[in-house]
């Protein structure tokens, strides 16, 4: 500083000047370094995810789970008791109404269905037997009468003729009632070594095997390590889904209502039903009423004990309303201009993509132009364009 004047040097103030020059640029550059990379960075976007959709779902008036179950079933046994000798089919076997599934053993009835048959033909010996007694006492009698009249015999004579007609007539009904029994007591024999061949109910699939050979077959499986039922057994052709339905919904039910099945083992694949049964009593502990849906048309994939959830629908669909589209939620959807765009997420990138928009399916927009599994900016706004960086919401 100047002691004179007392003001700074020139050369001094032109270097603090050039301090601040610099200050001021480093600041201006940081600043705008800032900026740009506030512009570069992703812009954080939610997304929804382009999935499959049914066309019936926008027709659906409830939905409800239940069980795939065969309306007509049998655990398959045998009235007689015995032990298993034969058995005839394994699990998944068809068979038909009458066919044997197993034999139990039968020396014993068998031989006593012998003795019996033999019996018959006993009887039948005892009835010729008396015929022929009847016969010749027939022929007796009419010679005693004849010669009576003649005054040649005695009237003792013919009452002893006529004795001997009466019971040659008596031995006959007897032989025939005999022979009425007999075969009675065969029939009766036949049917006890009939009941040791446990016989198909009706035509069917067998679904679970009870008993194995060697196994001893009781007639209500009250003894110690004996089996009551050696196969059971369903109607394939009456397999049916029992859904619980909400007591406060039931008035959405009806007799004949169209119905879509979903099966949880074949999660791809939708199966046209319809109400057949409501079960007219409420289940007090859950507050629900049971309803039988069979199936319209039988897939042999279909086995009982599958879950499934049945779609109550407000009309019946047709046949291409049946068939999966490509849906999103219709947020996803913008328009821009006369098109209508959605922004996919791609690489880091937005990616304007031009779709054609179908059918609503409930919140859902049925669409062409995007895959399943695409994800779509949900609202995108205005600052939304093709190629913005954007990184995902998490919710």
């Amino acid at each position: 500083m100047d002691s004179e004047t007392g003001s700074i040097p020139p050369r001094k103030r032109i270097r603090r000047s050039r301090r601040w020059i610099l200050w001021a640029v480093g600041a201006a550059v940081i600043v705008a370094l800032i900026a740009v990379r506030a512009l570069r960075a992703p812009v954080e976007v939610e997304v929804v995810a382009v999935a499959s959709a049914y066309p019936y779902q926008g027709a659906t008036l409830l939905n409800s789970t239940g069980y795939v179950v065969a309306q007509r079933k049998a655990s398959v046994g045998s009235k007689a008791n015995g032990r298993l000798v034969w058995l005839g089919v394994r699990e998944g076997s068809r068979v038909k109404a009458g066919e044997v599934l197993a034999r139990l053993e039968s020396a014993d009835v068998e031989a006593q269905a012998g003795q019996t048959a033999a019996n018959v033909d006993v009887a039948r010996a005892a009835k010729l037997q008396a015929d022929a007694e009847l016969f010749e006492a027939a022929r007796l009698q009419r010679r005693a009468d004849e010669l009576a009249r003649q005054n040649f015999v005695s009237v003792s004579a013919l009452d002893e003729a006529d004795a001997r007609l009466a019971r040659a007539r008596a031995a006959v009904a007897s032989a025939t009632a005999a022979i009425q029994s007999a075969a009675a007591a065969a029939r009766a024999s036949a049917v006890a070594v009939d009941q040791t061949r446990i016989r198909a109910p009706f035509d069917g699939v067998v679904l679970t095997k009870n008993a194995n050979v060697g196994d001893v077959i009781t007639t209500y499986s009250a003894a110690a390590d004996s089996k009551g039922a050696v196969v059971t057994m369903a109607d394939m052709g009456t397999l049916e889904v029992e859904a619980d339905v909400s007591e406060a919904a039931l008035a959405k039910v009806a007799i004949g209502q169209s119905c879509e099945i979903q099966l949880d083992a074949l999660p791809d694949e939708r199966f046209r039903g319809e109400v057949i049964r409501i079960v007219p009593t409420v289940d007090r502990s859950k507050a629900s009423v049971m309803t039988k849906i069979r199936f319209l048309a039988p897939d042999p994939r279909i086995l009982p004990e599958m879950s499934a959830k049945v779609a109550f629908l407000s009309h019946p669909m047709k046949e291409t309303q049946r068939r999966a589209v490509v849906a999103v939620h219709k947020d996803a959807l913008v328009r821009r201009g006369n098109e209508t765009v959605a922004y996919a997420v791609r690489d880091g990138h937005l990616r304007e993509v031009r779709v054609e928009a179908g059918a609503p399916i409930g919140d859902l927009v049925a669409v062409k132009g995007v895959a399943v599994g695409d994800k779509l900016v949900r609202k995108p706004g205005e600052r939304v364009k093709d190629g913005l960086a954007v990184r995902i919401a998490q919710r």
